[in-house]
């Protein structure tokens, strides 16, 4: 099937996936560190005290996840994802209301949980459900929700922040929030989910059986895959949380750094759509365990390198391991493990994932009061990202023989 026609007939469906991760992004670091000066500065935060908030609320959105994850085999796209955006709403309004710092790591738990937890979960499980053959396709499209939000939203709002108090974009992305409930609604008014469900009957993972999450979580493949799971969510993470405290080491202002990102974001598009094609082609198994590379070469052009040009390279090469994280992790619990409860073995990596999304900016943070330049913390990114990378091929090699 042709690029255009793939986009013409299944337009409403991968419009609901796009739509969903964009409004992601409300609650995706990204976002949450561009109002980092403003909240730390409002309640008097240390790095460590408001790195380890985001680490509480973060991690608590983690454990949810497990549970509220596998609600995506139960109900449709359309019921769940309605009460997730309006759930979404109400924590952008938290944020903008909310004037105790004894409250904050509750707000965190609920934008994390909401926006990069459920809202993303729900884009990328109904894909990879909905979409068969093409699936890389489908979730190369419905990623294009996440990077025009990396693009044009960091830009965006520091721009606004110059001309509005941060509170009052806080409401206007909880209307935004909310306007787009009826949007979904009527996108999926006639859901994809019938053909969905002809089609999983026929996805098989390993051993050409569909897989439990119990059976997952006892075979090995699942925890070789855990670093790798962890390592981008920890770090990329961990670099756009402590972005206004990059731009000060570096001796750039906020926005300089900022107008890099939407340089970022096209690469990691591209990457992202290279990415979903090979995987239709050739499948994950032979392209997840070379995707995190690019990331050595990334995390030590940032603690190296002292201009902004360094930066933007590194930043090229991180977007790669960004775009194609958008598919492959995603297709790969579908591979490999079947599509039949895939809700339920998704919400485990979606945890993991948002697990070392607390993780990243509660360790750096820490690492930063007491004294370890991030920088030199970045040395030691790069390194762990050559462990996850040994470990996913190890893994992954042995577990191909089964498919």
């Amino acid at each position: 099937m042709g690029v255009f026609r793939f986009l013409a007939e299944n337009a409403r469906w991968l419009s609901a996936g796009a739509l969903l991760t964009l409004l992601s992004s409300f609650g995706q670091t990204f976002f949450i560190s561009i109002f980092a000066g403003e909240i730390r500065a409002e309640f008097d935060l240390s790095h460590g005290q408001w790195g380890g908030i985001y680490t509480i609320g973060t991690s608590a959105s983690a454990a949810l996840m497990i549970w509220a994850g596998a609600l995506t085999d139960q109900f449709r796209t359309r019921a769940i994802g309605a009460v997730v955006l309006t759930l979404l709403a109400a924590s952008c309004l938290f944020m903008a209301l909310n004037t105790w710092a004894a409250l904050l790591p509750f707000v965190i738990f609920a934008l994390r949980f909401c926006g990069q937890g459920m809202a993303s979960h729900i884009a990328v499980v109904s894909m990879s459900r909905w979409f068969v053959a093409t699936r890389g396709k489908a979730l190369s499209v419905a990623g294009l929700g996440f990077a025009l939000g990396e693009a044009a939203l960091p830009v965006g709002f520091v721009s606004l922040m110059l001309v509005m108090d941060w509170r009052w974009l806080w409401v206007a992305v909880a209307c935004v929030s909310l306007l787009a409930v009826p949007l979904l609604l009527m996108l999926l008014t006639h859901e994809r989910t019938p053909q969905s469900h002809a089609e999983t009957d026929h996805s098989v993972g390993m051993e050409q059986r569909h897989w439990r999450r119990p059976e997952v979580l006892r075979h090995y493949l699942f925890w070789f895959m855990v670093p790798a799971l962890l390592g981008p969510s920890a770090f990329n993470t961990a670099f756009f949380f402590q972005q206004v405290h990059f731009a000060e080491v570096k001796g750039w202002t906020h926005l300089e750094l900022a107008t890099l990102f939407p340089v970022y974001t096209a690469a990691a598009v591209g990457a992202m759509v290279v990415a979903g094609g090979l995987l239709d082609r050739v499948g994950t198994g032979r392209l997840i365990p070379w995707s995190q590379l690019p990331m050595i070469v990334g995390f030590s052009c940032f603690a190296l390198g002292g201009s902004l040009g360094w930066t933007l390279v590194g930043l090229l090469f991180v977007a790669m391991t960004t775009g194609a994280n958008q598919t492959l992790p995603n297709a790969f619990w579908a591979e490999f493990y079947g599509t039949r409860n895939l809700g339920a073995i998704k919400a485990m990596a979606a945890a993991v994932m948002v697990l070392g999304s607390a993780l990243g900016p509660g360790i750096t943070g820490v690492l930063i009061d007491v004294g370890v330049g991030i920088e030199t913390q970045y040395i030691g990114v790069a390194v762990y990202f050559a462990f996850a990378s040994a470990m996913t091929w190890i893994g992954v090699s042995r577990a191909r023989r089964m498919l």
